[in-house]
């Protein structure tokens, strides 16, 4: 019987894979460096936490976005009218990530999903259902929602939704 060596990759491998579920269990957030979108970022727990402190509410994603690894807090794009979130964003391993995975956005905002050409078909679709695109790769098409209602708001990519293209949208007034 032989026993194979260990190797760094390997090893790399089994502590991420005992990171990501100790993060699960512990409601510890997924960390990464986000998209560079501009705007300020709240960080955040995977529990939606907005880490703010000025009391308002704190939204709860029960820990949705736990394998979501760009996910670094909630974005807060309150008072736009219209906010673009990328689709194919760095993550998961590749171009497997909305930029930003959470935002923050007030009643009547209309939130554009702009696919960016990487990675291969994606889609956004409402984990309740409200709403879903169509399958595209294509760089420049987009696809929009008006929040009206405040709540909280999880979608993910159908493809991809196993390896944690999600993304979160939290309408507040």
């Amino acid at each position: 019987m032989s026993r194979s060596t260990p190797t760094r990759r390997r090893f790399l491998g089994v502590t991420a894979a005992i990171t990501a579920g100790l993060a699960g269990c512990s409601g510890g957030s997924g960390g990464g460096s986000g998209d560079g979108s501009s705007g300020s970022d709240e960080s955040s727990g995977d529990s939606g936490g907005d880490g703010s402190g000025d009391g308002g509410s704190t939204p709860s994603f029960d820990g949705y976005l736990a394998e979501t690894s760009n996910y670094d807090g909630v974005a807060d794009r309150t008072g736009n009218d219209e906010v673009t979130v990328t689709v194919g964003a760095e993550a998961n391993g590749g171009n497997f990530g909305y930029g930003p995975a959470a935002v923050r956005v007030s009643p009547g905002t209309t939130v554009v999903w702009e696919w960016n050409g990487r990675g291969s078909l994606h889609n956004v679709a409402a984990e309740d259902g409200s709403f879903e695109s169509e399958q595209v790769q294509e760089s420049g098409h987009t696809f929009s929602q008006t929040f009206e209602e405040t709540g909280t708001v999880k979608y993910y990519c159908t493809p991809h939704e196993t390896i944690g293209m999600k993304g979160v949208v939290v309408v507040e007034e």
